[in-house]
C-alpha cells in the first residue's frame, strides 16, 4: 500500500513543520501515486487551512495509515 506523505508548516509558526499521510487504495503503486496525488493537494490544503504544503512524496504506507 502507498501513502501520500505531504510535508507542511503551520501558517502561524513556520518553524512547525509535520509530515502528514494520505493513504492510498491498495491497487496503487509508486508510478501511479505520483498522479493519483495531484487532485489530493488541493483538497488536504482546503481542508487544513492552517497548514502550507510545502512538498510532497509517496512512499510505503505503514502500520498507521491502514
Amino acid at each position: 500500500m502507498i501513502a501520500i506523505v505531504i510535508s507542511a508548516c503551520l501558517v502561524s509558526n513556520p518553524s512547525v513543520c509535520k509530515d502528514h499521510r494520505v493513504p492510498l487504495a491498495n491497487d496503487v503503486d509508486s508510478q501511479r501515486c505520483l498522479f493519483e496525488a495531484q487532485p489530493h493537494l488541493p483538497r488536504w490544503a482546503e481542508a487544513h487551512p492552517t497548514w502550507q504544503i510545502k512538498k510532497w512524496r509517496c512512499a510505503a504506507a505503514d502500520h498507521q495509515d491502514l
